[in-house]
């Protein structure tokens, strides 16, 4: 086993809150600079730039996630993560069944960017990625378990889309493996406070500019020989599912 550094929460310029200087490439080289070794991808409501950013993180030497961050009907937070680049574009066609559509105001969210593996704009997303879904958050955990993923409650320490701040706590069903903080001081309080002891605990940036992806922090020890990469990401879902 061997430590691998993270950040499993990043946005791209694919959601309008997100600076347009966050491009895969971008992205995966200010990581390697940062020293991580994994990272997730987590756009708001779509997956779109995440093949790009496989790429752009393979010329890194970065192992790449491909995630969403979910918004569920009580206007709540969830990331999501894939085994596959595969399963997390099948789940991302399957969830636009529960999109709530708006046409996007770029004039004030922002531009929603999707790109290719070169930084070059392919599209835009026209319909606003930042709204609420029609999903629960119990039934966007069944949805992101049948693609082979693991959702878990985002920055549970924040006020803003937090479910702690939603719901007063995290429930025991759906039952999360793990949950994320933006902050490691927050980290002992709340498990105290919130029965957190079972679970596992992440800490990420949820970066929406360059300057905000984690440096090399924390760290997770992952099972890795024989050594490839494919090996650490299973090693790392095992993990998240709690086992």
């Amino acid at each position: 086993m061997n430590r691998y550094f993270y950040d499993l929460h990043v946005h791209s310029c694919l959601s309008p809150c997100g600076d347009n200087d966050m491009t895969p490439n971008n992205i995966a080289g200010m990581a390697a600079l940062n020293g991580l070794q994994i990272v997730a991808l987590t756009d708001h409501n779509s997956t779109k730039n995440c093949r790009a950013f496989f790429a752009a993180a393979k010329r890194n030497g970065i192992i790449p996630v491909a995630g969403m961050e979910m918004t569920t009907a009580e206007d709540i937070h969830v990331v999501c993560l894939f085994r596959t680049l595969e399963s997390a574009e099948a789940f991302d066609r399957e969830y636009q069944k529960y999109r709530i559509l708006y046409p996007n105001r770029k004039d004030i969210f922002g531009e929603q960017l999707i790109l290719d593996e070169n930084d070059e704009v392919i599209g835009e997303e026209e319909h606003l990625l930042l709204n609420a879904s029609t999903l629960s958050v119990s039934d966007a955990v069944e949805l992101v378990g049948r693609y082979d993923g693991i959702a878990f409650p985002a920055h549970i320490d924040r006020e803003e889309n937090g479910m702690i701040m939603a719901l007063g706590c995290i429930p025991q069903d759906p039952h999360f493996s793990c949950v994320e903080f933006r902050d490691n001081a927050s980290i002992e309080g709340y498990t105290e406070k919130y029965g957190l002891a079972d679970k596992r605990v992440l800490t990420d940036s949820d970066a929406h500019y360059l300057w905000d992806i984690s440096e090399a922090q924390n760290f997770l020890e992952l099972e890795d020989e024989p050594y490839s990469s494919a090996l650490v990401r299973e090693s790392l879902f095992r993990f998240l599912g709690g086992k």
